[in-house]
């Protein structure tokens, strides 16, 4: 592109372990987790069509932004992002928010993973579509608080699992997955494995932290225990137990 440079900025390039030995695609190779400088670059450009013999189809013209590492490490292929957007480039703020919208992509795409393949939102038929968005309301706050479970115990591993779980929580899931409760409320990050272990996640040595799917079903079997511990647990009210 020959583009002027619009700005550099220093970002974090997240690591990842090649998920099988044979694979050649230079975008699936193992790398190191690194900070690096990248150029940012933006033009118009117009797309021509392709022939049909029957009509004669629009030219299309869009924004694109590229985005290149300046100085990737030795035997690294380099960091490059081709964007295409129909957001505005006029200056370098909004070239930069086109940029970050693109980093949260894949956050994006868990985060409706979650809200239609946990959440089976799809599947969900009503007549009147102010049911169906009643429904949908409730079903984005629990795809969040997911989400929200997730990066926390990934971000803030060692604060309290109180920063997010109501006692009765954390101590129905203690109770269940390690048989007794603690005196102190346990850690974030071990608090979201054991919810996960409720959803099938196998807590064995490994370096991959929960994900959503074991997450969300997890959650649903903890808000049942936690619901038996109010009404039959030691902190159940006087009186509770009978009804």
């Amino acid at each position: 592109m020959a583009s002027p440079v619009l700005f550099t900025n220093t970002i974090s390039i997240r690591g990842r372990k090649a998920k099988v030995s044979c694979e050649t695609r230079g975008r699936r190779q193992a790398r190191e987790s690194r900070q690096t400088e990248v150029e940012v670059r933006a033009t118009v450009v117009t797309l021509r069509p392709p022939y049909r013999p029957d009509r004669k189809l629009p030219t299309v013209t869009v924004n694109v932004v590229l985005v290149r590492e300046l100085n990737p490490p030795e035997g690294e292929d380099p960091v490059e992002w081709l964007l295409l957007t129909n957001l505005p480039i006029n200056d370098a703020e909004q070239v930069r928010q086109v940029i970050h919208s693109y980093s949260v992509r894949w956050m994006i795409e868990v985060f409706f993973r979650t809200l239609k393949s946990g959440c089976r939102v799809e599947g969900r038929l009503f007549q009147h579509i102010e049911r169906l968005l009643s429904c949908l309301a409730a079903y984005l706050i629990v795809a969040w608080r997911t989400l929200y479970v997730c990066r926390l115990g990934r971000s803030c591993p060692d604060v309290s699992c109180e920063a997010i779980f109501e006692p009765a929580e954390w101590k129905a899931v203690c109770r269940v997955v390690r048989g007794e409760v603690p005196s102190q409320p346990p850690s974030l990050s071990e608090m979201v494995k054991m919810v996960a272990q409720l959803g099938g996640y196998v807590n064995r040595k490994r370096d991959d932290p929960p994900g959503p799917q074991t997450v969300w079903l997890g959650l649903q079997r903890a808000h049942d225990f936690a619901l038996c511990w109010q009404k039959f647990g030691p902190d159940a009210e006087p009186g509770a137990k009978d009804v």
